[in-house]
Parts: structure tokens; sequence; C-alpha cells
């Protein structure tokens, strides 16, 4: 990667950047400053950076979380203000290429930098305290996932100030993700970024599995057991089995880059579609890696704010067991457009609308435990009716999209933009605001 650099790649002639870097910059000594003049170095050496506690990885992932989150929204507010002020007789005040950059990283960013790590620092501090252990099965790996997490996010804004990010799209389509049509660092940036973050997520969700089967205090069996736990557990077994499909994607499309190899070539058995199959693979199961969580969050909340038992724990459960299985089986709604047959389009078009059963269930028995209940009307209840009003418009858009004949028109457009925003901010962003 780094041999394609040079002098030339730092954009010296891109104003909106060179403010930025300076401001980074500035930011970064007045920070450097700060934490000197206060004689910080110690603490967070001793307390922070060489840490193996469980609560304190926690809530660094968040605090990450929360600085790629400004980053992430920045790149959205310049998408929205482009698409504004370009029009008839006016160009905007990005170029193209840069437009594509920034419409990549927000969508990379707020994937695997904003919510990945918001909701495993949510995990990180919580599953051990709700099943009484000590700290997770291996701390030291939970230090190093969080570490390696740390070098993929710095990834991301080096590309920001030295050489370019991807102009793909957050998914990185061949051959536009080729070498061919891509020959800059920019995929180069994308690809190592999202492997060793993802590695990163992957080893956290092996701990957590291991540290809820192996951990839990005497006499607490699985069905005892609270929600938000139940949640994490089905969480990290989609973890275990959807992120090796990543990285063997991103695996395959580095030696399509590097050593001319034709995975997803049109050449010599190559197929550019069998990238597409597997990033969704491991896509729509990463979507409920982000909400499933959440749903936990959601769970204790309306119990312990509406001052009753949760309604239905075991059909909670229940549905949790089986979003978790069907989300390996929907992953190609994501692309009914490219021409598998209305027999496979049917199955996942199918597959897709019985998904939203478990998940209509989990929103009964939310509403079930307000009802008749004493609700308080805190902060986290807040964000709790907000997710159901919310969430609720993006699931039944969501089911609108399961139908591959109205897929076809709206494949793509704003209609989808909205139902995967609405699902991921009220499904997923106000349950970590919730929980936190």
């Amino acid at each position: 990667m780094f041999g394609k650099l040079t002098w030339d790649a730092v954009p010296l002639h891109d104003p909106i950047v060179v403010v930025t870097l300076a401001g980074m910059v500035l930011g970064g000594i007045a920070l450097l400053a700060a934490v000197t003049y206060f004689k910080l170095w110690g603490v967070l050496w001793r307390d922070w950076f060489t840490t193996v506690d469980h609560k304190k990885i926690g809530i660094m992932y968040i605090v990450v979380a929360l600085v790629m989150l400004v980053r992430g929204f920045a790149d959205a507010l310049m998408m929205r203000a482009q698409l504004a002020a370009a029009g008839p007789g006016s160009d905007g005040f990005l170029p193209p290429e840069h437009y594509d950059q920034i419409f990549t990283a927000h969508g990379v960013i707020m994937i695997f930098f904003v919510a990945t790590p918001f909701v495993v620092g949510l995990m990180n501090i919580v599953v051990p305290l709700q099943i009484g252990a000590r700290d997770m099965a291996f701390p030291f790996l939970n230090a190093f996932s969080f570490w390696i997490f740390v070098v993929g996010a710095a990834l991301m804004m080096i590309s920001l100030g030295l050489g370019e990010f991807a102009m793909t799209g957050w998914v990185a389509y061949p051959p536009l993700s080729g070498i061919e049509f891509s020959p800059g660092v920019g995929v180069d940036y994308y690809i190592w970024a999202l492997q060793v973050s993802g590695v990163g997520t992957l080893l956290t969700g092996v701990n957590l599995f291991i540290t809820i089967l192996r951990m839990r205090a005497p006499g607490m069996t699985l069905m005892k057991m609270p929600v938000f736990t139940w949640t994490v557990l089905v969480t990290s077994v989609i973890i275990i089995a959807a992120f090796p499909i990543l990285t063997v994607a991103l695996g395959a499309l580095t030696l399509d880059r590097y050593l001319d190899f034709n995975f997803y070539t049109n050449d010599l058995g190559g197929n550019p579609m069998m990238y597409v199959n597997l990033v969704w693979a491991w896509g729509h199961p990463e979507v409920y890696i982000l909400v499933l969580p959440a749903f936990g969050i959601f769970s204790e909340i309306t119990a312990t704010f509406s001052r009753k038992k949760l309604f239905g724990y075991k059909s909670m459960v229940g549905a949790t067991l089986a979003i978790g299985i069907l989300s390996f089986v929907v992953w190609l709604h994501h692309f009914f457009t490219m021409g598998s047959g209305a027999s496979v389009n049917a199955f996942f078009g199918i597959m897709t609308m019985i998904i939203a059963i478990p998940t209509g269930v989990k929103i009964f028995t939310w509403l079930f435990t307000m009802y008749g209940g004493r609700v308080e009307f805190s902060v986290p209840m807040l964000w709790t009716i907000a997710f159901l009003v919310t969430f609720t418009i993006g699931g039944m858009t969501g089911v609108l999209l399961a139908i591959p004949g109205a897929d076809f028109l709206l494949h793509n457009s704003l209609f989808l933009v909205a139902h995967f925003h609405n699902t991921i901010i009220g499904g997923a962003l106000f349950g970590y605001l919730a929980g936190f």
C-alpha cells in the first residue's frame, strides 16, 4: 500500500482536506499538551492503554466510536450539502472523486467504526457483570481485539490526509474495486482497515461466546440469563459464523489486486457476482449483530421503567434464536436485480418476510410489557419509544422491499437509503444511547 505513495499523495490542492487536516493537527497538539500539562501520561498508560479490565476496554471502545461518529457525521453533512448545492448551472463544492470518497467513508465508518465498537463496548461492560464473572474469559485477547480495531480506525483517518480512500461505495463491488478501475491506494486502505478491524471483532465474538457459556455464576442456567446476555450470546454466534466470510471475500479481492488472481473478474473462471454474494452473506448477519444487542437493551429498559416483569421471556429468547438463524438465509434480497431467477428471488423474498415475524414478536413483547405498567418516562424510556416508532417504519419498508417486483423499482433508490437508516439509527443507535 505505502509503496504507491509519493509526496503528491498529500492532497494540498484540496482546501477542504487541508483545513480538516489543520484542525486535526491543532486539536491533536492541544490534546497532547493538555495530557502533558496535567501529568496524565502515567495514568493513561497504567490504567487505560495497558489495561485488560473489561469495563475500561468497553469504555475505550465507546470513546473511539464517538470520535469516529464525528467524522462519519461530518461526511454525511458534506454529502447532503453537496446534493443541496449541486443543480442546473452548479456542480456544487465537491469534485466527483472527493464526493465518492466521502460517500464510501461514511458507510464504512458508521458500520465498522461507530455502530460496531459502540455495541461491542456495551457488551464488554455489561455481560460479565450480568452473569457474575470477574472479567472476560480471555482478558488479554480482549485488549488485543480492541487495539487491532484501533489500527483499522487509524487507517481510516490516515487515508484522509495521505493518499485517498476508496471511491467504490462502502461494499466495494468489483470490477470497480479491482486494480484496473481503482489503481490507487484507496481500495488498499479499505481492505486493510476492514480486515484488521474485522479480525478484532471476530476475536471479541469468540471471547464473548466462551465467557457466557463457561463463566456464568453457579445456578444461572441459560434460561435464567438476562435477555441482554441472551442477545449477546446469539450475536457472538453470528459474529463467529459471519466475519470469516468477510475475511475470505476481502482476501480474494486482495489477491486479485496484488497478484493478478481472477476470483472476481470475468476471465479464467472468475465472477464479480461471487463477491457480491460473499459480502452480503456477511452483510445481512452484520445488521443483526448491530441490532440484536440493542433489542436486549430495550428489553431491560421496558421491564425496568415499566415496573413490571418482562412479558414473554421465553418468546423473547425464541424470537432472538429465530432471528439468529434466519439472518443467514436472507442475504440475496440486497440484489434481487442480479438476475438469479424467479425461484431464487421468491425463496429469499419469503425468508425476508418470515424474519419479520420474530421481530414483530419482540415489538409486541415490549408493548405488552409497558401496557398496564407504571411507565417512567426517563431518558432511556424516551429512546425506547422513539425506537418503536422509527424501527417499525424501517421494518415495514423492509417487508415491502422483500417483494422482488417492488424491489426492482426501489433498488438503490432513496427509499432504500431511508429504510436502512430507519433500522440502523432507530434500531441500533437509539438502543446504544438508551443503554449507555
